[in-house]
């Protein structure tokens, strides 16, 4: 296993770095593909996960615990909370809280069908509520979703916490053999190549950031050092385990963080942002099931490909590190749980994220000094710190560009440590503990991985050929989902007599048959 990923990883390594046009003219091929011909498959696996999510949560299964029925959870709920949202979005808000709605105010088809002119208070809403729409339930019922099968078949079946585990209602022992590695190498590719070009294109904003505050250079030199202190970084934090480094820099991401949100809010528009928070809950609620179906049905208009099928891809392919990520630091709480608080609080987390800094940035362009479109058609990477000095209050806004750029950094670091963790636990069969020479291999390897790509220019061919496997990844997702629902209803543990309350009372926790080597 771990062979055939190392090869795996090699290959397209270097197929990227030989042939750069070729590799990217065939990933973005396929990625372009997938767009025009699944579009519409991916708006309703979406959809489905998401109504499957909410029946599980809601089930007379919803009190089975993930474990025995004696474990407890490991972690405290705030701890879990800053581990799960550091790991899957934290990084990605960072660099679209402020750009997404600001390059939605310009024009969308929301608005068009709306009649809503472009740069008017109106379009800013539409904007807030298609950025909130790609970053909550929809997006968090497939990472939890995920994590929720897997915690599933590792603690309650006793089976490893790999993806092929929630595989063996149907397979059986066959998990171990083909098939299984073949799931396996899917979710490594997905894992490692995701989290490689997260971090390779991330390093633009750190570089932007450490211009804007030092005036260093913007170049990929700069950018290489970066991706190795980062990588570094993030292989000590993995190395130190969940208990120390991971969860400490969770806690200090949710921190630091939170101050960073107190500047916009008081600083900032307060009383427009007080509005704007239940207007945009109530704007999002409304619309949610409309837009969760919605097709667009002019096929030469591009957009939906851009942006939400674009999203949609991105959290299938990341569906199996987040997943299986959720499901280690999830053991102990119940499906009702997990399933709770990892999709409704996340969203809300994600949700005000995007309502303060974003409802901030668009205050200002309407209301403010303005001209943060021209800074987000011109440089992506810089619109936050424009935003922040936008703010005017000068004696602030270095010690606030600083400590963003420290949050991104920070935010970055926790999503390569998880990575590296997510990965080693795959290849040793869902070893809580991985080896630890094995993390200091695989956490290099992520950061030569991403500076590679990064010099040679193929990091935005992977990010496509890592979409392209949301694909493949969606279909063994729907399957899993069958395998969960299988496992509830035939087991006779959960089978409850009309004297008796259905939810479990005696686990009978089977460990799987030893891995043959």
């Amino acid at each position: 296993m771990t062979i055939a990923s190392l090869a795996m990883v090699s290959a397209f390594v270097l197929f990227s770095v030989l042939q750069i046009d070729l590799a990217n003219t065939v990933y973005n091929g396929v990625k372009q593909w997938i767009t025009a011909n699944f579009g519409w498959y991916y708006i309703a696996a979406v959809a489905v996960i998401f109504v499957f999510s909410v029946w599980v949560t809601f089930s007379k299964f919803g009190d089975v615990r993930l474990g025995k029925d004696t474990d407890r959870p490991e972690f405290n709920n705030f701890t879990w909370f800053a581990m799960l949202f550091s790991a899957a979005v934290g990084t990605g808000l960072m660099f679209w809280s402020i750009a997404e709605p600001l390059t939605y105010l310009q024009g969308n088809p929301f608005a068009e069908m709306a009649q809503v002119a472009p740069g008017t208070q109106e379009a800013a809403q539409i904007a807030m509520r298609i950025t909130i729409f790609h970053w909550g339930f929809n997006a968090w019922s497939v990472y939890v979703l995920v994590g929720l099968i897997l915690a599933y078949f590792a603690y309650r079946k006793g089976l490893p916490l790999t993806i092929r585990s929630a595989l063996y209602p149907i397979l059986g022992k066959r998990i171990y053999g083909p098939i299984g590695h073949a799931v396996d190498l899917l979710a490594i590719f997905s894992t490692l190549f995701g989290t490689a070009t997260t971090l390779g294109l991330g390093v633009s904003q750190m570089n932007a950031g450490l211009n804007y505050l030092f005036g260093i250079e913007i170049n990929s030199v700069n950018q290489l050092i970066l991706i190795v202190v980062v990588g570094s970084v993030a292989t000590f934090s993995a190395v130190s385990g969940l208990q120390k480094g991971i969860k400490l820099l969770s806690q200090w991401n949710v921190r630091i963080s939170s101050i960073l949100f107190l500047f916009f809010v008081i600083a900032g528009p307060t009383a427009y942002l007080f509005g704007a928070f239940f207007t945009n809950l109530g704007d999002y609620l409304a619309n949610f099931v409309s837009m969760s179906l919605w097709v667009d049905p002019q096929p030469e208009r591009q957009w939906q490909g851009w942006w939400t099928i674009f999203y949609w891809a991105w959290w299938l392919s990341w569906g199996p590190y987040v997943g299986i990520f959720i499901a280690r630091i999830s053991k102990g709480r119940t499906i009702r749980e997990l399933m709770l608080g990892g999709i409704v609080s996340s969203t809300l987390g994600a949700f005000t994220w995007i309502t303060i800094m974003g409802g901030t940035a668009s205050f200002i362009e309407l209301h403010g000094v303005g001209g943060l479109t021209d800074v987000v058609n011109e440089n992506l990477t810089m619109v936050l710190y424009s935003t922040i000095e936008a703010i005017n209050v000068h004696w602030l806004t270095w010690p606030m560009a600083a400590l963003a750029t420290l949050m991104i950094i920070s935010w970055f670091v926790t999503s390569a440590d998880s990575a590296t963790l997510v990965i080693c636990t795959i290849l040793s069969m869902g070893d809580d503990h991985p080896p630890i020479r094995m993390r200091v291999v695989w956490g290099a390897g992520l950061g030569v991985v991403a500076g590679i790509l990064l010099m040679a220019g193929g990091l935005q061919g992977l990010q496509a050929a890592s979409i392209a496997a949301a694909l493949p990844f969606s279909l063994v997702l729907i399957v899993m989902g069958y395998c969960l629902m299988k496992d509830l209803y035939t087991s006779t543990e959960y089978q409850a007599s009309p004297s008796q309350d259905p939810a479990p009372k005696v686990n009978k926790f089977k460990p799987a048959p030893a891995l043959s080597k």
